[in-house]
């Protein structure tokens, strides 16, 4: 199953939740309906006791089922609608709510520096936007998840024994197990269930408070009170199972496509299995009063009760460990702190040196690129037809590739992306031209619009970025993001304002300078301007191949200044968007289809479904390349595309068939 194929299931699977929700709404409505038909018929009856025979009695009360229906509603909704407005701010939210701390980008602390590693080379090497890191000192059981609406406002919380107890290898397990979760798309569904479910859980609620409610006047007028909270409670707790059986149908299946996607990413099952097998030993639940509320979304079940297993929201850990590891002899291994963790945790590691080969030589070789005959490493040769396959599906390499480039980054840069305003300073080093003279002339308008140490900075990162850059600048703003998430408001309006002048500032603006800039204003929106709750709008082509021309255009007229050889280009890649006929798909010159007007079309296509998206991916990776090639500068315009579009895209180049490629080539 490819990466939009789970994103179209999870789709589904939001349908199927309102399918269930409303399910429950109307059980909990008749029941509440039968306890309503109770009380009047016990009023009626106190009131005819003169008359010596009981009131007549109806099941079917029309206006007394209305009145139940809207109030019912009332409740449920305001209750969701509460609950989803907070959690509005994605990941974050919940993971504070939670009992979460946000990890510093520049800890020195050695174990959250491993965490932030593990959760750093995931990020670069799946093309995910570096999410939050948030760790649950106050929770005892080995457990983990991740949540937001979208891979922009996303975060990744384990418990300090997660991070602490587990080696290096296990908690890269249950970190790629939380990746999975972000590329399959579950991540908005869970998010989605917890407000949901609130409104169901909130009658239990008021069932409560009445059972408890007396009055001070006259205790005889309220003493049916208690009684109907009883009973509000008792359907309240039926609601509140109703709401585990549909956190249990959701995500319990999903446990195991999650496993076996971080087997797959780390071809390491032994690591997966050895953190389960700690769980086992130890416990997984979480201490939190919201962890029920959010059982749904853990590494491992969060809540100790359940109903004869009928709500269990994940496999029991025997199936997990043989799923991915069929000679496990069925013992949990105990809890000891890990050799190498044991010794990280009394001494910190001293940072590893800067390699002494040259920027391209390593990432070269992480690639598995060929060997020219100078001795150094030749580009990765990619082919079109490879681009697909890797979307959404990291691999082990993608990992190698990861580990290599951060610790190839010079020092002055790896330490400048964690720190908020030196993380500015990269990215202002980035967009900077490679001519001399221009690049003076920028580096003196950027000194009136930042502070002097800024700019400054700026100049000195410059010549480390610009070699960074011309292999991996993508990784390299995605490394940055946790320490530019710290900007305080003004200093993001600020570093907007300044990057957007930055990028104009050589009179024209290049499709890649664009697309880089959208990319990091439009991840770092989520945290100065609210979450992004992206509603998909477009579920057919038509309406959408005028934005898919724009976009095919700008990229082939990226290709070279031959107007002839870039309509080739786009009649090379037309075809795979299959578009109907007579659509209008049509070749546009560069001034029809300008850095507006692909500012407008991707804003419309990011709301398109995943099949959409996918066959202009595809049409895209041909477009780019029409010569049978893609280059490293059109591979890194296409992987920013695809951000762009909420389809994270693994580096280029780094695939097994890629390496193979290199080789008989």
């Amino acid at each position: 199953m490819d990466f939009f194929a789970r994103q179209d299931q999870a789709r589904r699977k939001t349908k199927w939740l309102v399918i269930y929700f409303a399910c429950a709404v109307v059980s909990i409505i008749v029941m509440i309906y039968g306890v309503a038909l109770i009380v009047e018929f016990s009023s009626a009856q106190r009131h005819h006791n003169y008359y010596g025979a009981p009131p007549p009695v109806s099941l079917w009360d029309p206006q007394l089922f209305i009145c139940v229906t809207l109030g019912a509603l009332a409740v449920i909704f305001l209750g969701s609608t509460y609950k989803t407005m907070a959690l509005s701010g994605g990941g974050s939210v919940v993971a504070e709510s939670l009992g979460g701390r946000l990890i510093s980008p520049n800890t020195a602390d050695p174990q959250e520096r491993k965490l932030l590693n593990v959760v750093e080379e995931m990020s670069i090497a799946s093309g995910v936007p570096m999410p939050r890191v948030y760790v649950l000192d106050n929770e005892d059981g080995i457990n983990a998840f991740a949540a937001g609406h979208t891979p922009s406002d996303a975060a990744v919380s384990v418990t300090r024994n997660c991070m602490t107890q587990l080696s290096r290898d296990e908690l890269q397990g249950v970190i790629g197990h939380e990746f999975s979760h972000i590329l399959n798309g579950d991540m908005r569904l869970n998010i989605r269930l917890i407000g949901l479910l609130f409104g169901i859980f909130c009658i239990a609620t008021i069932g409560r408070i009445l059972l408890y409610t007396r009055s001070g006047s006259s205790r005889d007028k309220n003493n049916a009170l208690p009684l109907i909270g009883l009973l509000l409670l008792i359907i309240g707790s039926l609601g509140v199972f109703f709401g585990r059986l549909i956190q249990a149908a959701v995500s319990r299946q999903r446990e195991f496509l999650a496993d076996a996607s971080s087997v797959q990413f780390t071809r390491n099952p032994a690591g997966l299995s050895g953190a389960l097998q700690k769980i086992g030993a130890r416990s997984s639940v979480m201490e939190s009063p919201h962890a029920s509320d959010a059982s749904h979304l853990f590494f491992a079940s969060g809540i100790a009760n359940s109903f004869l297993g009928l709500t269990e929201t994940h496999p029991p850990l025997e199936a997990r460990i043989r799923a991915i590891d069929p000679t496990w002899d069925g013992k949990f291994r105990s809890v000891t702190e890990p050799a190498e963790e044991a010794e990280l945790g009394r001494q910190p590691r001293a940072p590893r040196p800067a390699p002494p080969i040259p920027m391209p030589d390593i990432l070269g070789s992480v690639l598995g690129g060929a060997v020219l005959a100078g001795g150094g490493q030749a580009p990765p040769v990619i082919r079109p037809a490879s681009v697909m396959p890797n979307l959404g599906n990291p691999t082990p390499l993608h990992l190698k590739y990861a580990e290599g480039l951060r610790d190839a980054l010079p020092d002055a840069v790896r330490a400048a992306v964690r720190e908020p305003l030196d993380a500015t300073a990269v990215m202002y080093a980035l967009l900077l031209s490679s001519d001399d003279s221009l690049r003076t002339t920028q580096l003196d308008g950027l000194a009136s619009r930042v502070s002097r140490s800024i700019s400054e900075k700026v100049a000195a990162l410059y010549p480390d970025v610009s070699k960074t850059a011309a292999h991996a600048r993508l990784p390299l703003v995605n490394i940055a993001f946790p320490a530019l998430r710290q900007l305080t408001p003004g200093q993001f309006s600020q570093f907007s304002k300044a990057l957007e002048w930055l990028i104009e500032s050589d009179g024209e603006v290049d499709v890649f300078e664009f697309v880089i800039q959208k990319i990091v204003l439009r991840h770092l929106d989520s945290d100065f301007n609210g979450a992004r709750k992206e509603v998909v709008q477009y579920y057919t082509l038509k309406p959408l191949v005028p934005d898919c021309a724009v976009v095919l255009s700008a990229l082939a007229n990226v290709g070279s200044d031959n107007p002839d050889q870039n309509a080739r280009a786009f009649a090379t890649g037309a075809p795979f968007l299959r578009a109907p006929e007579n659509s209008g798909l049509a070749f546009l010159p560069a001034d029809q289809c300008g850095i507006e007007q692909l500012d407008a079309a991707l804003n419309r296509l990011a709301l398109a479904v995943p099949a959409i998206k996918k066959n202009l991916l595809e049409a895209a990776a041909q477009v780019v390349g029409a010569d049978g090639v893609i280059q490293e500068s059109e591979a890194e315009l296409l992987r920013a595309v695809a951000d762009t579009l909420d389809c994270p895209m693994p580096p280029l180049g780094v695939s097994d068939t890629e390496a193979e490629s290199v080789r008989q080539a």
